[in-house]
């Protein structure tokens, strides 16, 4: 059984166990030996990072070929429209090619966590929520395809990569699950073996969205007892 982390990035943290400029990592977060990145968040975007000891299962994670659907919030500067999800949608030309959403849909503002420090927010300038979902993994994708629409992102958080959620995870913590690697790969089944509660000082609030979607929270009920890590 493979082991797989599913860690809530908090804000300005870096998807990486070390840096040279003193900035803080999955070190402060995360003191488990040999597991590694499958993919990247970017330092100021939130959410879900997963991590594991297995090479196979991070290749299938991260490998853009394998088109694991990535589900993201970004609250954006301006009012969001179905027009502009069409738009996002049928694509957008950006540096580094065209880039198109695989589902794209206006949101009512998810209940989360206080970011910190808080997004700056300009009088008499409106803003609003879209959930994005792709399949690519492109540097700052999500940012350059809400700015391509004119819609620039103040805040983006990552809620899903394929069946993974982090809407039962609080920022600075991180949940355990198993991964069958043979079963994984027909059908995506894992088994959940608890959740483990790190470093960071979580919040009071676990993130939910107000909308019924798939990226909606778990019943409590089925949450895995919190344990206290290191």
């Amino acid at each position: 059984m493979s082991k797989l982390l599913l860690f809530n990035k908090p804000f300005h943290v870096l998807s990486q166990f070390t840096d040279s400029e003193a900035r803080k990592t999955l070190s402060e977060f995360i003191q488990i030996k040999g597991i590694y990145p499958a993919g990247r968040l970017d330092y100021d975007s939130e959410g879900l990072l997963l991590l594991t000891d297995d090479g196979q299962l991070q290749a299938q994670i991260s490998n853009p070929k394998y088109k694991l659907n990535k589900i993201y919030w970004a609250q954006v500067e301006g009012t969001a429209t179905q027009a502009h999800c069409l738009e996002l949608i049928k694509g957008v030309d950006l540096k580094d090619g065209p880039a198109s959403a695989v589902a794209c849909r206006l949101m009512q503002p998810p209940t989360l966590w206080p970011r910190v420090p808080p997004i700056r927010e300009r009088k008499n300038v409106s803003d609003s929520w879209i959930e994005l979902t792709i399949n690519e993994g492109r540097n700052r994708q999500v940012r350059r395809m809400t700015a391509a629409v004119g819609l620039p992102t103040l805040r983006l958080i990552r809620a899903a990569i394929g069946d993974w959620k982090v809407t039962d995870v609080l920022p600075g913590e991180y949940r355990i699950e198993s991964v069958d690697m043979p079963e994984a790969k027909k059908t995506g089944a894992k088994r959940p073996v608890g959740t483990i509660r790190g470093k960071g000082r979580p919040p009071a609030k676990s993130p939910s969205s107000s909308s019924s979607t798939s990226s909606s929270s778990s019943p409590s009920s089925r949450r895995p007892p919190l344990k206290r890590g290191r």
